[in-house]
């Protein structure tokens, strides 16, 4: 019987459960996807990579966007660009680095990577996502996965058209599919409808993602469309627990004690990743997640959420995480 829980199998991936950690970009490091994985997610996609990037060696692009840990596998990588030949030099160091899926982004609506013939340009020329897909899993010997939009505008089905193309012409394993055109970006109501029928016609997995920013929005999603598993962006931010909740793993909502030992975690592993100065600059967009899930007073949401530094975030955090997250934030300083 089909449901969130039960295993499933995405480019010869046996995965234990339908849950999937999207490509969050900016964000989707290899600890924020350790952290879906610790939570029960039953695979993680990077953030997108610029396949420029690592073809031409951008320094921070090896070392910081290809990192992966060895606890999170299986892992995809998700990679962006408009040059399939680029997108083969890519995907083959993708390979290289240890991913065991490429994703590639046909969808992203931003207008600075859709104005260089990436993202969710592409949609507009569907022979070039064509090669580059065959590229990308010509390149890295690799399954490779495609996210798409429904289309560039209202009404505008050329997601669908080349997702089909992708799967008959490229080989692609599977598709996340954002049934939402461009034009709206995160805005609207997604056309399930739409992502159904796009499910019924491949012979691949569909992934669907968009709109899914509560338990029940995912859960409705998943049943509505058919799609063999679903793809949780922004309603993770700061949320692992939902994967707990949807894997039937735990009951309602973290404690505030919880909350805090946790973003104490993604502080260390922020450092670990970036050093302790750069990480202190990274984590402002985080706090607010995690200080809004801990339900914090003016004046203590205020002290975190301004945190200058990783020294001022776990100070404000050590009396709400427990004695021994304060003694260990004691020592820390």
């Amino acid at each position: 019987m089909r449901s969130l829980t039960s295993p499933w199998t995405l480019g010869g991936h046996r995965l234990p459960n339908r849950l999937v950690l999207a490509p969050l970009a900016g964000i989707g490091n290899w600890f924020v996807r350790l952290q879906a994985k610790r939570y029960g997610a039953g695979l993680a996609v990077s953030e997108m990579v610029s396949s420029f990037g690592i073809k031409y060696g951008d320094e921070r692009t090896l070392n910081q966007y290809l990192r992966i840990h060895p606890e999170e596998h299986p892992v995809s990588l998700q990679l962006f660009g408009h040059d399939a030949e680029v997108m083969r030099v890519a995907a083959g160091t993708a390979a290289e680095a240890g991913a065991d899926l490429i994703d590639l982004n046909m969808g992203c609506p931003v207008r600075k990577v859709c104005k260089t013939g990436a993202g969710a340009a592409l949609l507009d020329e569907p022979d070039t996502a064509v090669a580059i897909a065959r590229a990308a899993r010509e390149g890295s010997g690799l399954p490779v996965t495609v996210k798409l939009r429904s289309g560039q505008r209202a009404g505008d089905e050329s997601g669908v058209q080349l997702a089909r193309r992708l799967v008959e012409e490229a080989g692609v394993a599977g598709i996340a599919f954002h049934p939402r055109h461009a034009a709206q970006q995160h805005k609207g109501a997604p056309n399930y409808e739409l992502a159904a029928q796009l499910v019924r016609a491949l012979d691949v997995p569909v992934i669907i993602s968009g709109g899914l920013g509560s338990d029940a929005s995912i859960r409705t999603a998943f049943d509505r469309t058919g799609a063999d598993a679903v793809m949780i962006a922004r309603g993770s931010l700061g949320n692992p627990w939902r994967f707990e909740r949807l894997l039937g793993r735990r009951e309602g909502e973290p404690s505030p004690a919880e909350v805090a030992r946790e973003l104490l975690w993604v502080i260390d592993r922020a450092e670990e990743h970036l050093g302790t100065e750069r990480a202190g600059r990274y984590l402002r967009k985080f706090y607010p997640w995690y200080a809004e899930a801990m339900g914090l007073s003016k004046p203590l949401h205020a002290a975190l959420v301004g945190a200058p530094s990783t020294h001022d975030a776990r100070s404000a955090l050590a009396g709400l995480a427990g004695p021994r997250a304060a003694s260990e934030a004691a020592l820390a300083a």
